[in-house]
């Protein structure tokens, strides 16, 4: 035993939490091995780790930590101490809030890990608070090191010692890729990805080809990061593996291909929707991730509420007539559409969809996939479900006037519409319909309720603290919230003043740093009333359904977002920036 676990040792005694006859026994057992004492009298003596925890602090003088949730131990915290440097020093990194980082030490007696943490403090800019551990708990935590990065380096390792033994590939690309599947390594790093990809809850896989190195980035709420780079010389050999898997032509990198799989990650099985685009240097691949698991969340959940969502439910209970989702690519549009179809009756009622692509399965709806390279589209498509005796109908998108139509003539004849358009907000739905071709006379008896929206980063619940306003931003609120229909300032018990508190979040370890930790949608909705038929049939001039919105008391996407900021949801910040980017 060193000095440090003489002391330890020392204490375990006086305390009584061992006899004297465990101890005879603990010291033959440990027969002078360092690093072993804790363990020891943890699984011979039955001495607890709270009892050493609280034996080490009382010791060194140092507040103890104990790690409940090992998933809290985030990739990005990992970072800031090297795993050389943690399994050398035993230091590992506990949280962070800011730039406070708290360090948990296996030894506070150790000068030299302490000297450690403050070269990295130093260098990392951050201000450390010391913690005492057990030296189970930093087992635990050393072992998270062994996550996405160091996974990928033990597969290069492998696969570049297994290309020194092996002789020359074969010359033409698809031999060289069936033999490149063979390889271990290679279909260890397409697994390593898709598993991180999954278990770090990203929508995207972005793998792009470099002069010089491969870039494999994911997208987390919305937002692109970059994951690490791949060697250039192995980039092939991985597009080619996805190849295979999604069922595309090995041989053809000239034009797109799109193609899908399924793997089993993490005991679930995923869905992968797979886009290849040629680019000057190679092919960039993009992966969606689909978890057919993926649990449809409720309309209120996804940032519908007050007026908003008393109208799309009010709707939602029709059996005939069309709401219409307008928004820009990758603003919730689907996801909308999934809770608004699960919140519907669907063992009564005959629920059909036509989807591009079908992202997740909901029971009780009939979802068929589009095909536009063998002549099944959206506008065929909705011919054929007219014939099938449908009830409720939901079009993935109106994207030509064909489809146009034919939506319109299926609210028009008894069935209820569930459809998204491309359009910056929910009064441009009409104007847009009619650029397509649709009568203005046929809309006002067709779309009962058209809905905008966008997504914006949920502020971290365990970081987020409320600060008063600068003026500036104070003054936008106020503008914002005078706008407002009473009736809406009311039911958010919100008022005019000068100053305003708002809520920001620094980041910390449960949400990586970020400050944020998923989305929530900002909405506004325009409902079909006498007043803006009247509108349409004589005009259908946008100025004029504008005032009609205000007159009903629409809610803007920018007065929804400011409610929700007030409520401590979202920052003020991010709805300015999503609204006006828009």
């Amino acid at each position: 035993m060193n000095a440090y676990e003489q002391k330890i040792f020392q204490a375990l005694k006086e305390k009584k939490l061992i006899s004297d006859e465990q101890a005879q026994k603990t010291e033959t057992n440990l027969r002078g091995i360092e690093g072993s004492l804790e363990s020891t009298v943890r699984e011979t003596q039955g001495v607890s780790a709270d009892d050493i925890l609280k034996i080490k602090s009382e010791l060194f003088g140092l507040p103890p930590f104990v790690v409940k949730n090992l998933d809290l131990i985030s990739p990005e915290l990992l970072r800031e101490i090297p795993e050389e440097a943690a399994r050398q020093y035993k230091i590992v990194p506990l949280e962070k809030s800011g730039k406070k980082l708290k360090v948990g030490m296996v030894n506070p007696e150790d000068y030299k890990a302490r000297e450690a943490i403050h070269f990295i403090a130093t260098g990392g800019d951050v201000d450390p608070e010391l913690y005492v551990i057990t030296d189970e708990t930093f087992r635990k935590i050393l072992g998270q090191y062994r996550t996405f990065r160091a996974q990928i380096k033990e597969a290069l390792t492998e696969l570049e010692q297994e290309l020194k033994e092996e002789k020359p590939l074969p010359s033409t690309v698809e031999q060289a890729a069936r033999g490149m599947m063979r390889e271990a390594p290679v279909t260890k790093i397409v697994a390593v990805i898709l598993k991180h990809a999954v278990e770090g809850k990203a929508s995207d896989i972005h793998i792009e080809a470099g002069a010089d190195r491969t870039r494999v980035r994911f997208r987390v709420h919305g937002k692109l990061y970059t994951s690490l780079f791949l060697p250039a010389q192995i980039y092939s050999s991985v597009v080619s593996r996805i190849k295979i898997l999604s069922n595309l032509r090995l041989d053809e990198s000239r034009i797109p291909q799109d193609g899908r799989f399924s793997a089993e990650v993490s005991g679930r099985t995923i869905d992968f929707r797979v886009s290849t685009f040629p680019t000057l240097l190679g092919e960039k691949v993009v992966l969606r991730v689909l978890d057919p698991s993926f649990a449809i969340q409720d309309l209120p959940k996804l940032g519908l509420s007050g007026r908003n969502l008393e109208l799309v439910q009010e709707v939602t209970k029709k059996t005939i007539g069309m709401i219409m989702i307008s928004g820009p690519t990758g603003s919730g549009k689907s996801t909308t559409l999934y809770a608004a179809l699960s919140s519907l009756d669907r063992e009564s009622a005959n629920v059909v969809s036509l989807e591009d692509p079908i992202e997740y399965h909901i029971q009780g709806v009939n979802q068929s996939q589009i095909r536009e390279d063998i002549g099944y589209t959206f506008a065929s498509g909705l011919r054929h479900v007219l014939r099938q005796d449908p009830d409720i109908i939901m079009v993935g998108e109106v994207r030509d006037s064909e489809t146009a139509s034919l939506v319109i003539h299926a609210a028009l004849t008894g069935h209820l519409v569930f459809s998204t358009i491309h359009t910056n907000s929910a009064i441009g739905v009409i104007p847009r319909m009619i650029d397509m071709g649709v009568a203005s006379f046929l809309i006002p008896s067709a779309i009962s309720l058209s809905v905008a929206q966008r997504l914006v980063s949920r502020l971290c619940v365990h970081c987020k603290v409320a600060e008063t306003a600068l003026p500036e931003i104070s003054a936008i609120i106020k503008k914002e919230i005078e706008e407002m229909p009473e009736e809406q300032r009311a039911r958010f018990d919100v008022t005019v003043q000068n100053s305003y508190k708002i809520w920001t979040a620094p980041g910390c370890d449960k949400c990586g740093g970020k400050g944020s930790s998923g989305r929530v949608g900002i909405f506004e909705v325009l409902v079909m009333t006498t007043e803006l038929k009247k509108i349409i049939y004589s005009q259908a001039n946008e100025i004029k359904i504008t005032e009609e919105a205000r007159r009903q008391g629409m809610m803007t996407l920018r007065q929804d977002g400011i409610i929700k900021a007030l409520q401590g949801i979202v920052s003020v910040e991010e709805i300015l920036r999503v609204v006006e980017e828009s």
